[in-house]
């Protein structure tokens, strides 16, 4: 998956640092990520400090510090001006889920979660006070009204159910994404993550499920969400029936017919070819 990154470590810790000349810099636009990539390859680049000393005078004085990966750390400039940066463009963030070495797709993705939650978070939304990044944790505050805003993660299942040798793939309905995948769903206030799971089985599907088996979570930034990993059995009919305003369809299918599509980035891919390799926990 995207997260797994050994030999590298990432440190999510707030412990801001000052950027030196090869401090990384992540920037967004759009929905895009800036970067470096040769046409028809999936190696990529990141710009760094170094490479804007002689063209910004006050570079390392308006920095905001995202992360580190090792000891290399990754940052958001405000305000900058990408042009500066002629070698590099901006691509489509689903670009970075076959992109190579892998911690740099990873640091560039999570990099877009934050940015997105800084870009909503410059105003206070109780005062309309402009919103200040504190110094000791990654928090933004309000110095007119005291509101505090931490980074907001939204919880959400994948969930892979089975009635002996088949499982259910589905396809969703108006997205760009066309390949194959489990039935999936938000957590909503006020239900644990089990609740989830029986809720949007009966939802988008309209099946009873048990025997519930966490498998793994991942943190996923293209949709800012921490998913949970289930595999379940079927319990009872095994009629579908399908939200057509979610799923452009939905089916039953068995282990040796489950396609082997797509990069290998997704908790969803994972635990397809885990059942199809009959490796699911039991």
């Amino acid at each position: 998956m995207i997260q797994d990154i050994a030999p590298h470590t990432y440190h999510n810790e707030y412990k801001p640092v000052a950027p030196d000349s090869n401090s990384i810099i992540l920037a967004y636009e759009n929905g895009k990520v800036f970067l470096h990539k040769k046409e028809n390859e999936d190696a990529i680049s990141l710009p760094r400090f170094r490479e804007l000393e002689s063209k910004i005078p006050d570079l390392y004085q308006s920095y905001i510090y995202l992360f580190s990966i090792d000891e290399e750390h990754f940052y958001l400039i405000p305000g900058l001006d990408t042009d500066l940066l002629a070698r590099y463009e901006f691509h489509e963030t689903r670009e970075l889920r076959d992109a190579v070495p892998q911690y740099l797709a990873f640091a560039a993705i999570t990099g877009y979660q934050l940015f997105q939650w800084y870009q909503s978070r410059r105003y206070c939304g109780c005062c309309g006070h402009p919103m200040k990044h504190d110094t000791k944790e990654r928090m933004m505050y309000c110095p007119s009204c005291n509101r505090q805003e931490y980074p907001v993660l939204m919880p959400a299942v994948i969930v892979a159910i089975t009635n002996g040798d088949k499982v259910i793939l589905s396809k969703y309905e108006g997205r760009s994404y066309k390949r194959y995948a489990l039935i999936a769903g938000f957590a909503e206030i006020g239900e644990t993550i089990e609740e989830t799971v029986h809720r949007e089985v009966m939802e988008e599907v309209g099946l009873k499920v048990k025997n519930l088996r966490f498998y793994k979570s991942q943190p996923w930034s293209f949709s800012g969400t921490l998913l949970f990993g289930f595999f379940c059995d079927l319990d009872g009919d095994d009629s579908l029936t399908v939200d057509r305003e979610e799923l452009a369809l939905a089916e039953w299918v068995s282990r040796d017919q489950i396609p082997d599509e797509g990069d290998n980035s997704s908790l969803t891919k994972e635990m397809m070819m885990v059942f199809a390799a009959g490796k699911e926990p039991k």
